[in-house]
């Protein structure tokens, strides 16, 4: 997990814009002459001291297309260094030589890239799926008992299942079906919601019709006979740096993680598109309330209704982003967060 997490990282180069946007960029009223990176800070942090916006990270580092999804890496002790006038007198940032502050010996540990986002919050939303198609479970591996008839196992107890195909995938995750994830908007089910139960290892694969044995090697939740088993992924390198979608994408937020009314900064919710609609990794969408019908009580004759404008007031950070729906973690938020809350192209 660590090689995961520590794969979060920022390129450093200073070549082509990614997007000329309309916009002029803005730097952050008290943008610091340059900063000393260290272990704590990340991405999205660092370019919140430069930058009013956050998300415009790629322009002011002048990142193209290619560098933006396959990103170097950016360590404590470097120095982010702020060019006021680079060239086209546009603000620009480069990257400075390695600093100490005194003699030391670095570990590996100390120069681990340092992460986009806060690491510890979407650690667990990177190696389960919790995402599943719809049809997905049902033809998946299941348990069909337990040792000694147990109710639940944990840990080191022993359990069977049925489904798994010789040769088998050695490490297996438990699944129980959860939340059915709709579309606000159409009431089309987009997915569904698995919960992860934990992780079962096989200990003897099953011949001639006989269930294939596992061992709980870790249980977040108790096991138990009729839940449902899928291969663990492989660890995939997520390589990102936050950045707006070129083409416009507009949804809704259907959920918000732990079954909560309202999130807030660095909550995780749901939305509802994913990388059909051109969701990415990395895509950063402004957070909107929608506006609201208000009546015009005051002219003669019928009461007219007046649909009020969305409201922006946040932003959030796609880090996983399925087929139909997507993973985000709320980045900057003026008010509460709520399911049906608009998310669209900053």
């Amino acid at each position: 997990m660590r090689r995961i997490i520590s794969a979060l990282f920022l390129s450093i180069s200073t070549s082509w814009v990614l997007a000329q946007s309309a916009t002029p960029l803005e730097l952050a009223p008290d943008a610091p002459d340059r900063h000393i990176v260290v272990k704590g800070d990340t991405l999205w942090g660092i370019s919140a001291q430069f930058l009013k916006d956050p998300y415009r990270w790629p322009e002011i580092w002048r990142l193209n297309d290619e560098q933006v999804h396959n990103p170097h890496r950016i360590y404590p002790g470097q120095v982010v260094i702020l060019d006021r006038n680079g060239s086209g007198g546009d603000p620009q940032l480069k990257l400075g030589t390695l600093h100490k502050a005194e003699p030391k010996i670095y570990s590996s540990g100390d120069l681990d890239a340092i992460p986009t986002i806060p690491q510890n919050v979407i650690e667990p939303f990177l190696s389960q799926p919790l995402v599943i198609e719809e049809g997905a479970l049902s033809a998946a591996a299941r348990i069909v008992a337990t040792e000694e008839s147990r109710v639940n196992v944990g840990p080191g107890n022993k359990f069977y299942a049925r489904g798994i195909v010789s040769p088998a995938a050695p490490l297996w995750q438990v699944y129980r079906p959860g939340t059915v994830l709709k579309d606000p908007d159409t009431d089309e089910v987009l997915g569904y919601e698995a919960i992860y139960l934990g992780d079962g290892r096989v200990v003897r694969e099953g011949k001639d019709g006989e269930a294939t044995t596992l061992e709980v090697a870790t249980a977040k939740l108790e096991i138990s006979r009729g839940d449902h088993l899928m291969p663990a992924p492989k660890p995939s390198i997520m390589n990102y740096v936050p950045h707006a979608p070129k083409t416009e994408i507009k949804g809704k937020i259907i959920s918000i993680y732990g079954g909560v009314g309202e999130a807030g900064k660095y909550s995780i919710v749901t939305i509802s598109r994913g990388k059909r609609d051109g969701v990415e990794d990395g895509h950063v969408l402004a957070l909107y309330r929608t506006g609201e019908t208000a009546i015009n009580h005051f002219d003669d004759g019928d009461k007219e209704s007046i649909r009020l404008p969305d409201e922006r007031y946040g932003l959030l950070f796609v880090f996983r982003a399925f087929e139909r729906v997507s993973y985000g973690l709320v980045m900057e938020s003026a008010r509460p967060v709520y399911p049906r809350d608009t998310v669209k192209t900053p």
